[in-house]
């Protein structure tokens, strides 16, 4: 849905060592396609070292509106991943939603809805 009502965001965060992705990466990044009117989470991915582990969190935050805070995104990951990145993704997920209300008190996002 690449039409101008979208916007690409990316979160980073530090990974905690013993990480096997911290050989890959020093940080850890999600990164979301957000619906600009709504701040609904389109897809999102992150940087974890398994296939499986990228493609659950994508799926855990699909659907969530950041207009409504990060809060229910960071409860899910906290939740239902268990493992060594937990910190790391809460980091991630609050550097991500920064970026987003830098967005939604920008020109940018103006530019894009009138568009």
């Amino acid at each position: 849905m690449l039409n101008g009502k979208t916007i690409f965001i990316a979160g980073h965060a530090r990974l905690p060592q013993g990480m096997a992705a911290k050989s890959v990466f020093e940080t850890l990044t999600i990164t979301a396609e957000v619906d600009v009117k709504y701040g609904v989470i389109l897809e999102a991915s992150c940087t974890l070292a398994t296939e499986h582990g990228r493609e659950f969190i994508g799926r855990l935050l699909k659907g969530m509106s950041l207009i409504d805070g990060i809060d229910e995104a960071i409860h899910a990951v906290q939740t239902y991943y268990r493992g060594k990145a937990t910190n790391a993704l809460v980091a991630a997920l609050k550097d991500l939603d920064q970026h987003f209300k830098q967005l939604k008190t920008g020109e940018l996002v103006n530019h894009l809805k009138t568009n």
